[in-house]
């Protein structure tokens, strides 16, 4: 019988930590967002509040690309790479963004999160008719609505909720979700070689440019802009936190864990929203709320128990490793 080394174990183990921190990070910057977004268009029109948010993020990136990455390591070389660069420009960041933070106007923080939570839900459609290796298991497909009830229970839904999901607003907010969707398979299928920084990096310029453009069909102008406290926080946290940082680590994971499981961050987003709506706009927490809370992390252990389970055992074997192997392939 063959010993799994030890280094295997503890390599596994450091990669699921280092996949499950991008994914918190992730979670609480994309649900924040939300907040600063309704925040922000408070002073300034939100197609043009996008578009400055990827302005900045778009000149932090590429300059700490340039500065810390091989020219001949962020040049695309491949249409894989021009497809994904366009992918996440167009559908994933700019696209999905305007949309969200158009229909944001009209509906609170919360519907806004809720609807973008059904992400999950349209990655794994968009998956199946594009991608030949992302399948939704039976597990993860329990999981995933298990996860969707429990987001329901955190914004507390109810017939009024549920009507202004389907109503003007959210409807919007809808679309950019789709967008969002669509994006992110794209961008797996497009198989780029560029690493996610790089590949963000190219994408954000894209982005911002075709939000300037969006807004200046729209009517917004620099001069509508009230430049408050409020807005330039808003301003900051959705350029740097939720834009170029995030992006990289979502898409990251895009990389790593694929296009569905990717997706599911935003099931996380509305806990981050509500919380954030508590502390900084003196929304109540119900215990509606916490019960969802827990429901969602029901979701995510049906979802991850596939993946995690080999680790878990890993790790439990090691603990008794001073009474016998860590654990035996073969016979």
């Amino acid at each position: 019988m063959d010993v799994v080394p030890g280094s295997d174990w503890r390599s596994t183990v450091r990669s699921r930590c280092r996949t499950l921190c991008s994914f918190l990070l992730v979670s609480v910057f994309f649900g924040g967002t939300f907040v600063a977004a309704k925040a922000g268009q408070a002073d300034v029109p939100p197609l043009l509040l996008v578009a400055l948010r990827f302005d900045i993020a778009a000149v932090l990136l590429l300059g700490y690309v340039v500065l810390s990455t091989p020219r001949s390591e962020w040049l695309p070389t491949s249409r894989g790479d021009v497809a994904a660069i366009l992918a996440a420009g167009l559908l994933a960041i700019g696209l999905s963004n305007g949309l969200l933070f158009v229909g944001q106007g009209s509906v609170s923080s919360s519907v806004a999160a809720i609807v973008f939570a059904l992400v999950p839900i349209f990655a794994p459609l968009f998956a199946g008719g594009l991608l030949a290796d992302e399948r939704l298991s039976a597990a993860g497909g329990v999981g995933t609505l298990v996860g969707l009830v429990g987001v329901g229970l955190v914004i507390d839904i109810s017939p009024s909720t549920v009507a202004q999901t389907v109503d003007g607003g959210a409807a919007i907010v809808l679309a950019g979700a789709m967008s969002l969707a669509l994006g992110t398979v794209l961008i797996r299928r497009a198989d780029s070689g560029l690493s996610s920084t790089v590949r963000t990096a190219w994408a954000l310029p894209i982005s911002a440019l075709l939000l300037h453009g969006l807004s200046l069909r729209a009517g917004e102008s620099l001069a509508a802009a009230d430049w408050t406290l409020g807005a330039i926080v808003s301003l900051g946290y959705l350029s740097v936190l939720a834009g170029a940082v995030a992006y990289i680590y979502y898409f990251g994971l895009v990389d790593e864990i694929g296009a569905t499981r990717s997706s599911l961050v935003f099931y996380a987003s509305p806990v981050v929203a509500t919380l954030g709506g508590w502390l900084l706009l003196g929304e109540s927490v119900s215990a509606t709320t916490i019960t969802g809370f827990g429901v969602v992390v029901v979701g995510f252990a049906i979802i991850g128990h596939e993946s995690l389970a080999p680790v878990v055992r890993r790790v439990l074997g090691r603990s008794t490793d001073r009474w016998g192997p860590v654990e035996t392939r073969g016979n």
